[in-house]
């Protein structure tokens, strides 16, 4: 009986806390939800007040209000009740102008920039609306100019729309920068809210640590350029699940910026992102679902990608190395990923899984791609995958099990097929340009293992598409299990394509070629 009454006391106690939790009511501060009036002064105000008072909710009640720049702060909650909406301001002088030091120009944050801070959450049923549409040209696509498309195999013809915008990307205007921003802060979750058309990079967690996206829908518009879904650099433990994310650029992007590079708005950075955790998820991008490094980075490391849907995608998953950072011990499990390719300037041609390490930067020395595996994943695409190390960088210790890839006929491969798209590059050579397309293609790489695979090739008819499998300038490679052919469309290419025999291994050695 005495246990039972101290339980009993115990959930009183929870219950009365939980009844004096303080909450904010933004419409008590005199913020307006009419869907036209300017309420920033009005929702900064509560959330200063909750943070003065020692933290609690803010409350976003149902209604549309409009807002340039806030900043949340140290044990804030925001929350966005059933039928609310927080809808960025269309007025481009209602978000904080932000001027960096030269060479960079200046920029306007987005609606919700927090920085600094501790225990912070961003939860509820409501939604936050970037109105992304009123900073984009919505009738005008972005093109690759002539010197970009020069070396592809279709010249000026390169991606070319007969009439009309095709696949974007729009031109965009001046516009406000991230719609949210965490920079340097500790405890932050953001979970369950319906996010839209971001007009930048949507939600980026920039230096910070132990960080849960959980159960969000993310749907920014496919042909908005630069509208990434998730960006995280320089953090460390996040975990990322249960999302529904749509992109017109990554859908999730993660990088270690290091610290020649400056991120307009944010006092400092960490430079490495590690212990990173993605599972549960649905991604849509029409760059890459998934990118991993980039420019202007330090390393990247200790990440757990599984149990994702990527679909409607340029990219399924990019893995670049192009300066001094490097990018190791990643896993991949139980994805299945569907690509395709796109007209416009978007980056990335249709390939399924794409790492690659090529020099984008002089005068620094070079990181490498180390200890990457997939396992259980199913794959269909227009384009091949690639493993594309170079001489100064050689990709070492990557692993295939249990992938099965179907290559299927594209629209538009008359005007977009039979090119890499390495762009990013610091060389011309090095970022857009045609070559034949194997279903797996492996240059420059180190103790790579292939087990497992299955590769079909579905209605298409392009002689450019060529061997089952092509390596070159490898130490180590061992296929066994292997369950493919080369293209019906090619009579000259092999099941298995090898510059040389010495640290080859397979199982079966019947359509094996050796060239030069």
């Amino acid at each position: 009986m005495k246990i039972l009454n101290a339980t009993i006391a115990f959930c009183l106690l929870n219950i009365s806390s939980f009844a004096q939790q303080k909450i904010f009511d933004i419409s008590s501060y005199g913020a307006t939800g009419d869907g036209k009036t300017v309420s920033t002064k009005q929702v900064q105000l509560a959330i200063d007040a909750c943070n003065a008072a020692g933290g609690g909710e803010v409350l976003i009640p149902s209604g549309t209000f409009v807002i340039g720049t806030v900043h949340l702060k140290t044990n804030v909650h925001l929350y966005l009740g059933a039928g609310a909406v927080l809808k960025g301001s269309a007025n481009l002088d209602d978000y904080e102008m932000y001027i960096p030091d030269k060479p960079f120009n200046p920029v306007h944050k987005g609606m919700l920039f927090t920085e600094d801070a501790e225990n912070v959450t961003i939860s509820g049923e409501g939604h936050i609306d970037g109105n992304g549409d009123v900073f984009f040209d919505l009738t005008a696509a972005k093109k690759i100019d002539a010197e970009g498309t020069k070396l592809t195999r279709q010249k000026d013809n390169f991606r070319h729309v007969d009439t009309g915008i095709g696949d974007g990307p729009v031109v965009p205007k001046d516009r406000p920068y991230q719609v949210f921003v965490f920079s340097n802060c500790k405890r932050v979750t953001v979970k369950d809210i319906f996010i839209t058309k971001a007009p930048f990079w949507c939600m980026h967690f920039a230096d910070c640590d132990a960080v849960k996206v959980d159960g969000i829908r993310l749907w920014n518009s496919l042909l908005a350029p630069n509208a990434d879904g998730i960006d995280v650099t320089s953090c460390t433990n996040v975990i990322i699940s249960n999302c529904d994310i749509r992109a017109g650029d990554d859908a999730i992007a993660i990088t270690g910026y290091d610290h020649h590079f400056e991120i307009p708005g944010y006092r400092k950075l960490r430079h490495v992102s590690e212990n990173i955790i993605v599972t549960g998820c649905n991604l849509q991008s029409a760059s890459s679902a998934i990118r991993i490094g980039w420019q202007d980075q330090n390393s990247v490391r200790n990440m757990q990608f599984s149990n994702i849907n990527i679909t409607n995608s340029t990219r399924g998953v990019g893995i670049f190395v192009r300066d001094e950072g490097s990018i190791e011990n990643i896993n991949f499990s139980n994805l299945y990923i569907e690509t395709k390719l796109r007209t416009g300037d978007w980056w990335g041609n249709g390939e399924p899984i794409h790492i690659s390490s090529v020099r984008g930067k002089e005068n620094v020395k070079m990181g490498r791609i180390k200890n990457v595996h997939f396992n259980n994943i199913i794959c269909k695409g227009e384009n091949g995958m690639l493993l594309y190390g170079s001489e100064e960088s050689v990709i070492q210790d990557v692993s295939f099990d249990n992938v099965s890839f179907e290559i299927t006929y594209s629209k538009l491969s008359d005007v977009a097929g039979g090119n890499i798209d390495l762009r990013g590059a610091l060389y011309p050579a090095d970022q857009l340009f045609q070559r034949d397309i194997p279903g797996l293609l492996i240059r420059y790489a180190n103790n790579v293992s292939v087990n497992r695979f299955k590769l079909t090739w579905a209605g298409t008819r392009m002689s450019y598409f060529t061997h089952g499998i092509e390596a070159n300038h490898f130490k180590g490679l061992s296929i066994a299990n292997f369950t493919g052919t080369a293209s019906p469309a090619n009579k000259k290419a092999a099941r298995i394509y090898v510059d040389s025999l010495k640290g080859f291994t397979t199982d079966d050695r019947a359509g094996v070629v050796v060239g030069k």
